[in-house]
């Protein structure tokens, strides 16, 4: 019989001629294992979108939320989380561990070569300049990571490093290891570090990345809402190149009107033409963890790199972000105290029909600020916060949160009155502080620091921009009282045909304290400043410290202070002031301690600044040096515990160019009510002064006497005043009564003796 060979192979066949399947015989391993969830990519597998999911989790190892969660768990149980009260503000706790602050900006810093900023400023030579000087404390500016990142790059800061992105320390900074290296050091000094938070916003790193591809709950730090594609029509073409673009007024109103965003908020804060026009930003079409590809609106107080945190989202991401990063630099990186970036501005709430967002002066902002703070003294430090608000707004944000705050109230008064000779305006905002129940032991009273002479007339031009104020014999409103001091502001420091300075947008102007001082004696030319001008800007420049110095309260300058650095030729920073941020000018590199004198840049780029004053070497060995006149402001304030005193009275003047403030020195002890009064003279005209000081504070028929050289210089009347001498530009630093000068100037004799 012959087979066909074909056949053998064939499965049997029914009737029909249908084949039938086997029946299998084994399980497959499968049975038993299940699928895996791996995913493989027939993509680019280095593509950096939300379908890759290597890009994401490189992306989550970056993200400070994710440290946050780290940090939170290690720290959960332990009992020294509950050893430090932290429910009230404590001033003078804080005061106690340092009233004397050295505020300096990483980029600007000039450093030996191949030197860190973190090393420089640990070096001892400084600390023992410091020392002193009298210096208890280095704020160090921000040194953590910050900028953003494109794809799998990292971008730089676009706000001089407040647009934080990670817990780590910046490279171009030094590392942790040094930080902590610096902490050790300024223990040994009996001093300490004070680093910085940003609670209200983040660069746009790791986090916003993952909050655009949506993933987890990410997208609940940011004031981010996704925009249906049916309305993507709204939104405008993302510039070539760029990942966001700025809406606008226009777009903004539709975007509200469809429920999409709460609309405009109460200022602009930046606002350029045609570059940021309102505080919303749209994102390019983004594809996310879900294959979705989504437009996101956003929310910027600030620049459009700078996105703002959600503090009441259901996922509280903002919030553990923003406490992880607390931690870190209490714990990990060994800081005494933090500094809270614009802290005013933690919320924002859809306003009435028609009316703009409330995004100023709101609860939630100050619940959010007390949280903070809380969480920072119950580990033990403390913190301070940079609020640019009203008057109320910084009395009721401290109520409960930061424990000390910057002073915005009275710093632009204070320069007001060195440009015009006239402290009415200053006694004005000293007066009101006083009656809002704001005493200056609260406060940090400083110099330059890294921001322009900001106007700081909120508090005039909104809530109080309808109330009556008596103001050079005339009654004005709030709202023109502001004007007048803008006006007035912008024409002694940009006016006049000076080029030194520069308008900052609408929040102020570029300028160092040296500058101000300048345009003060009428310099309208930097090269001017030489000889007999140079010693009267210093004088100018000494009556501004002691100012700060010579109230309650902490007094902080910076390096440029120290050193009297001037602003840099706009030319020299053209790349960095293009978008309007003039600020650079001010923020030129600076050799503290002379390491490096060939050096034309700081090791982050920014152009050598003119100083004024020598290296503090070399003022230390000078007796007539701004930093050894500096050393007796501080000595004299320390001596008699000033930082701690409470203050009675801003007085009426005999002469508009005087200001007198009258306090006790009671260490804070309101039952001591016999405790020795100080009084702080100032001279803020360029010419001597003859006047009358009165106050209904001081007791009669006490003597009066300088603290400076200990000689009496007068007593008391009975009409609670007594007669005043002052050279252009000089401070007086005067007791009444207490040990070193007798309570009585008229003995009492008794009737044996009249016998």
């Amino acid at each position: 019989m012959e087979l066909n060979s074909g056949d053998q192979n064939q499965p049997p066949q029914d009737d029909d001629q249908q084949p039938k399947r086997r029946r299998r015989i084994w399980n497959r391993p499968r049975e038993g294992l299940g699928t895996s969830r791996i995913q493989h990519q027939a993509g680019d597998p280095l593509r950096a979108d939300g379908g890759n999911p290597a890009y994401v989790e490189w992306l989550r190892k970056q993200s400070m939320l994710g440290d946050a969660s780290v940090i939170g768990r290690g720290l959960a149980g332990r009992s020294s989380m509950w050893r430090n009260t932290y429910a009230m503000p404590d001033p003078r706790r804080a005061l106690n561990a340092a009233s004397v602050w050295f505020t300096t900006y990483p980029a600007a810093f000039i450093t030996r070569e191949d030197q860190s900023f973190l090393a420089a400023i640990a070096d001892e030579e400084l600390w023992d300049a410091f020392e002193q000087i009298g210096i208890g404390a280095i704020h160090t500016g921000p040194t953590k990571l910050a900028g953003g990142i494109v794809g799998w790059q990292f971008t730089p800061s676009v706000d001089g490093q407040f647009d934080r992105i990670s817990t780590r320390i910046d490279k171009q900074f030094g590392n942790e290891t040094e930080f902590q290296a610096l902490a050790d050091v300024a223990e040994q000094y009996g001093g300490i570090i004070i680093d910085d938070i940003v609670p209200g916003h983040t660069g746009k790193g790791a986090d916003f990345r993952l909050a655009e591809i949506s993933y987890k709950d990410y997208p609940g730090i940011y004031h981010m809402v996704e925009i249906p594609e049916e309305d993507w029509d709204v939104l405008p073409e993302v510039p070539e190149g760029g990942d966001s673009v700025n809406i606008s007024p226009e777009s903004e109103v539709i975007l509200t009107q469809k429920g999409h965003i709460i609309g405009s908020l109460q200022r602009v804060i930046f606002y350029e033409p045609g570059v940021k026009e309102t505080n919303w930003s749209a994102t390019r079409p983004v594809l996310g963890v879900d294959g979705k590809v989504r437009r996101w609106v956003y929310l910027h107080y600030f620049k459009e790199g700078q996105p703002t945190l959600n503090w009441l989202d259901p996922t509280y991401s903002a919030m553990r972000l923003v406490t992880g990063d607390a931690l870190h630099s209490l714990g990990d990186l060994g800081a005494s105290a933090l500094r809270l970036d614009a802290n005013g501005f933690l919320a924002a709430e859809r306003g009435p029909d028609g009316q703009p967002a409330w995004s100023e002066g709101h609860p939630l902002s100050h619940a959010a600020n007390q949280f903070i703070a809380s969480m920072i003294r119950k580990v033990g430090g403390f913190s301070f916060q940079e609020l640019n608000l009203t008057v109320e707004d910084i009395r009721d944000a401290g109520l409960a949160g930061a424990d000390l705050s910057y002073d915005f109230i009275t710093r632009p008064g204070y320069q007001h009155a060195l440009l015009t000779g006239d402290t009415e305006f200053l006694r004005l905002t000293l007066r009101t502080s006083l009656e809002a129940g704001i005493q200056p032991v609260s406060l940090i009273h400083g110099l330059q620091n890294h921001d322009e002479l900001t106007y700081e007339l909120v508090h005039w031009e909104s809530r109080h921009m309808h109330d009556e104020y008596e103001f050079r014999d005339d009654t004005i409103t709030g709202a023109q009282l502001a004007a007048t001091i803008r006006g007035e502001l912008q024409h002694a420091l940009v006016g006049r045909d000076i080029d030194y300075n520069l308008v900052f947008t609408t929040n102020g102007i570029a300028c160092t304290m040296a500058t101000v001082s300048a345009a003060a004696l009428g310099v309208t030319r930097l090269e001017q400043i030489e000889g007999e001008v140079t010693d009267a800007v210093r004088r100018a420049h000494l009556l501004l410290a002691a100012y700060n110095a010579w109230q309650p309260g902490v007094f902080a300058l910076s390096a440029w202070d120290m050193l009297g650095a001037l602003t840099v030729p706009r030319g020299d920073v053209a790349g960095l002031i293009g978008d309007g941020d003039t600020r650079w000018i001010e923020r030129g590199g600076v050799d503290l301690m002379g390491v490096n004198p060939e050096a034309t840049h700081s090791p982050a780029g920014l152009p050598r600044a003119r100083t004024l004053y020598g290296s503090l070497p070399e003022q230390l060995a000078d007796d007539a040096s701004f930093a050894n006149r500096l050393r007796e402001l501080i000595s004299i304030r320390e001596r008699y515990r000033l930082p701690f005193a409470t203050q009675l009275d801003v007085p009426d003047v005999s002469d508009p160019a005087l200001l007198v403030l009258v306090h006790r020195l009671d260490d804070g002890d309101p039952t001591a009510t016999d405790a020795q009064l100080q009084i702080t003279v100032l001279n803020f005209a360029n010419r001597p002064i003859v006047g009358t000081i009165r106050s209904e504070q001081l007791p009669p028929r006490r003597l009066v006497s300088s603290a400076v050289d200990r000689e009496t210089i007068g007593r008391v009347d009975d009409l609670h005043s007594f007669p005043v001498s002052l050279g252009p530009h000089e401070a007086q630093f005067l007791l009444v009564g207490g040990e070193d000068v007798p309570t009585q100037a008229i003995p009492i004799i008794t009737p044996d003796q009249a016998l």
